[in-house]
């Protein structure tokens, strides 16, 4: 059986898995994210390892990143605010060290991916996969294709309404302050409230906070993309009150307006968490290993 190398490049940690689906997972390593030598050294390490070798790798990366193939700076991730890792050329790095094709993509769109090949995204041809933790990331399909275009999408930096009476936090981004990042993110709820969300008890009114933010973003998205369902993973979408709290604000701002039975009757199918669970990230990234050991084996025309 032919294997697959997946890593899901995150800003808070790696994961790299060796498999072929979710069902054949032969290895799995996670680390933090560290210094660009260090921690690209432990995913090149981790592969050069295995008993078995594999045909293709595929990275699913934190960003802003170059995801096209065509470009000189294919695979480089560009001006992230994570310290040290501005221009680093993750997929030629990797590409160099294992010799292997190398598919890229960012983390949002590979988590996408792997919903789309085995979990909550089957049968389904324009979704969203929405991560909310580190920082708030945004993918999916729009017409069975991966959305990509200008660069890809960063459906964190939205803008959301702001009401600075309510709400006086300045934000956490440090490009644009108070988009949807800097006042729903992981770290945007700990310096607000002072304390790590997962420390926070389910009725702090950090919560509904939260469930505003996000649900003006989906609203949003709802609006202009129109997806079938829209899949929210991340860190912070661990705490089970928040999604319950998110549909309920959802359909309060669209007000009746889109007239589908999946918002107005069916609304806790369609706003959904990831069916793969932590894994979606790292079984794209095999999803989109797969992808690239095809294109490559494909004929000149």
């Amino acid at each position: 059986m032919t294997l697959y190398g997946g890593i899901e490049a995150g800003g808070t940690k790696f994961i790299c898995a060796v498999g072929t689906g979710p069902n054949d997972l032969r290895a799995v390593a996670r680390f933090p994210t560290t210094t660009p030598a260090e921690t690209i050294g432990q995913a090149i390490a981790f592969f050069q390892q295995q008993p078995e070798p594999v045909a293709a790798i595929g990275i699913g990366s934190f960003g802003p990143v170059d995801p096209d193939p065509s470009s000189a700076d294919y695979g480089t991730i560009t001006s992230t605010p994570k310290p040290g890792w501005q221009n680093v050329r993750l997929r030629e790095q990797i590409q160099a060290a294992l010799r292997v094709p190398v598919g890229f993509d960012t983390d949002v769109n590979a988590a996408a991916l792997g919903e789309h090949r085995w979990g909550a995204a089957r049968g389904l041809d324009t979704f969203i996969y929405l991560t909310v933790g580190t920082g708030i990331g945004g993918g999916g399909m729009v017409g069975g294709r991966l959305m990509h275009g200008l660069i890809h999408p960063e459906m964190g930096h939205i803008r959301v309404p702001h009401d600075w009476q309510a709400d006086p936090f300045a934000g956490t981004c440090p490009y644009h302050g108070d988009c949807l990042e800097g006042l729903a993110s992981g770290p945007a709820v700990e310096r607000r409230w002072g304390v790590p969300g997962d420390q926070m008890p389910p009725d702090h009114p950090g919560w509904q906070l939260q469930a505003h933010y996000m649900a003006h973003g989906l609203a949003t998205f709802v609006c202009t993309l129109s997806p079938q369902r829209i899949i929210l993973g991340g860190g912070v979408m661990q705490q089970e009150q928040l999604l319950p709290m998110l549909r309920k604000a959802v359909q309060t701002l669209l007000n009746g307006y889109v007239q589908s039975p999946a918002i107005l009757e069916q609304i806790d199918q369609y706003i959904v968490p990831p069916a793969l669970g932590g894994n979606s990230g790292v079984l794209g990234a095999i999803a989109l290993a797969e992808r690239e050991a095809r294109r490559t084996k494909r004929p000149a025309r």
